[in-house]
Protein backbone atom coordinates (compact mmCIF):
# COMPACT_ATOMS: atom_id res chain seq x y z
CA UNK A 1 0.00 0.00 0.00
CA UNK A 2 0.86 3.58 -1.10
CA UNK A 3 0.73 6.08 2.14
CA UNK A 4 -0.09 9.43 1.59
CA UNK A 5 2.84 11.84 2.04
CA UNK A 6 2.13 13.41 5.87
CA UNK A 7 -0.40 10.24 6.87
CA UNK A 8 -0.16 9.65 10.57
CA UNK A 9 0.48 5.91 11.32
CA UNK A 10 -0.93 4.61 14.80
CA UNK A 11 0.02 1.27 15.50
CA UNK A 12 -1.35 -0.70 19.27
CA UNK A 13 -2.21 -3.81 20.80
CA UNK A 14 -4.18 -2.88 23.77
CA UNK A 15 -1.40 -1.77 26.23
CA UNK A 16 0.75 0.44 23.92
CA UNK A 17 0.45 3.12 21.24
CA UNK A 18 3.11 4.18 19.08
CA UNK A 19 2.98 7.06 16.56
CA UNK A 20 4.54 7.91 13.31
CA UNK A 21 4.23 10.18 10.50
CA UNK A 22 5.40 9.06 6.78
CA UNK A 23 7.75 11.41 5.13
CA UNK A 24 8.60 9.52 2.23
CA UNK A 25 7.63 10.87 -1.31
CA UNK A 26 7.38 9.07 -4.49
CA UNK A 27 4.98 6.21 -3.12
CA UNK A 28 7.50 5.05 -0.95
CA UNK A 29 6.59 4.92 2.88
CA UNK A 30 9.13 6.39 5.26
CA UNK A 31 7.86 6.69 8.74
CA UNK A 32 9.23 8.74 11.56
CA UNK A 33 8.81 7.96 15.30
CA UNK A 34 6.38 11.24 16.48
CA UNK A 35 6.66 11.88 20.14
CA UNK A 36 4.94 9.25 22.99
CA UNK A 37 1.08 10.16 23.79
CA UNK A 38 -0.07 9.63 27.10
CA UNK A 39 -3.64 7.37 26.67
CA UNK A 40 -6.48 7.74 29.34
CA UNK A 41 -7.22 4.32 29.65
CA UNK A 42 -9.41 4.76 32.44
CA UNK A 43 -12.50 3.93 29.91
CA UNK A 44 -15.00 1.23 29.63
CA UNK A 45 -14.46 -1.54 26.92
CA UNK A 46 -17.29 -2.34 24.75
CA UNK A 47 -19.68 -4.34 27.38
CA UNK A 48 -20.07 -7.73 26.35
CA UNK A 49 -22.29 -9.14 28.79
CA UNK A 50 -19.24 -10.44 30.59
CA UNK A 51 -18.93 -9.75 34.23
CA UNK A 52 -15.35 -10.09 36.32
CA UNK A 53 -15.31 -12.06 38.95
CA UNK A 54 -13.16 -14.89 40.79
CA UNK A 55 -14.55 -17.05 38.95
CA UNK A 56 -14.67 -14.93 35.67
CA UNK A 57 -10.97 -13.32 36.39
CA UNK A 58 -10.97 -11.06 33.02
CA UNK A 59 -9.42 -8.09 34.38
CA UNK A 60 -6.35 -7.61 32.17
CA UNK A 61 -8.82 -7.61 28.68
CA UNK A 62 -11.38 -4.93 30.06
CA UNK A 63 -8.04 -3.16 30.81
CA UNK A 64 -7.03 -3.63 27.36
CA UNK A 65 -10.55 -2.48 26.18
CA UNK A 66 -10.18 0.76 28.24
CA UNK A 67 -6.84 1.69 26.79
CA UNK A 68 -8.45 0.53 23.00
CA UNK A 69 -11.30 3.19 23.91
CA UNK A 70 -8.49 5.81 25.24
CA UNK A 71 -6.56 5.45 21.99
CA UNK A 72 -9.81 6.25 19.91
CA UNK A 73 -10.55 9.16 21.96
CA UNK A 74 -7.39 10.40 21.33
CA UNK A 75 -7.53 9.85 17.29
CA UNK A 76 -10.40 11.30 17.52
CA UNK A 77 -9.77 14.27 18.77
CA UNK A 78 -6.49 14.53 16.70
CA UNK A 79 -8.65 14.37 13.54
CA UNK A 80 -11.51 16.76 14.56
CA UNK A 81 -8.87 19.36 15.78
CA UNK A 82 -7.31 19.13 12.11
CA UNK A 83 -3.59 17.33 13.59
CA UNK A 84 -4.52 14.23 11.27
CA UNK A 85 -5.49 14.31 8.12
CA UNK A 86 -4.57 11.10 6.24
CA UNK A 87 -4.59 7.86 8.73
CA UNK A 88 -3.55 4.17 8.86
CA UNK A 89 -4.14 2.16 11.99
CA UNK A 90 -2.21 -0.79 12.59
CA UNK A 91 -3.75 -3.47 15.48
CA UNK A 92 -3.75 -6.50 17.43
CA UNK A 93 -7.07 -7.89 16.11
CA UNK A 94 -9.12 -8.06 18.84
CA UNK A 95 -7.89 -4.07 19.73
CA UNK A 96 -8.43 -3.34 16.06
CA UNK A 97 -12.28 -4.34 16.67
CA UNK A 98 -12.81 -2.57 19.84
CA UNK A 99 -11.06 0.55 18.08
CA UNK A 100 -13.20 0.72 15.08
CA UNK A 101 -17.06 0.68 17.89
CA UNK A 102 -15.25 4.11 18.95
CA UNK A 103 -14.43 5.48 15.71
CA UNK A 104 -15.95 8.99 15.04
CA UNK A 105 -17.65 9.23 11.47
CA UNK A 106 -14.59 12.35 10.87
CA UNK A 107 -12.12 9.64 11.61
CA UNK A 108 -12.76 6.85 9.13
CA UNK A 109 -13.40 9.52 6.46
CA UNK A 110 -9.71 9.56 6.65
CA UNK A 111 -9.07 6.67 7.49
CA UNK A 112 -6.84 5.65 4.38
CA UNK A 113 -6.22 1.83 5.45
CA UNK A 114 -6.03 -0.54 8.45
CA UNK A 115 -3.92 -3.86 8.70
CA UNK A 116 -5.40 -6.61 11.86
CA UNK A 117 -1.68 -7.65 13.21
CA UNK A 118 0.22 -6.96 16.24
CA UNK A 119 2.71 -5.00 15.51
CA UNK A 120 3.29 -2.73 18.19
CA UNK A 121 6.71 -2.88 19.96
CA UNK A 122 8.24 -3.89 16.78
CA UNK A 123 10.64 -2.16 14.42
CA UNK A 124 10.50 0.69 12.02
CA UNK A 125 11.22 -1.24 9.68
CA UNK A 126 8.96 -4.40 10.03
CA UNK A 127 6.28 -1.69 10.33
CA UNK A 128 7.00 -0.29 7.13
CA UNK A 129 7.69 -3.62 5.09
CA UNK A 130 3.96 -4.64 6.70
CA UNK A 131 2.40 -1.35 5.28
CA UNK A 132 4.08 -1.64 1.91
CA UNK A 133 2.80 -5.42 1.58
CA UNK A 134 -0.74 -4.45 2.88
Amino acid sequence: MQLPKGATVAVTDGEKLNLFRNTGDDGKTTLTALPHVAIDADHKGSDTGHRNSSANPDDHQAEEDGFSVGVADFLNKQVLDGVISALFVIAAPRTLGELRKHFHKKLSAVLVGELSKDLAGRSLQEVETAIAAA
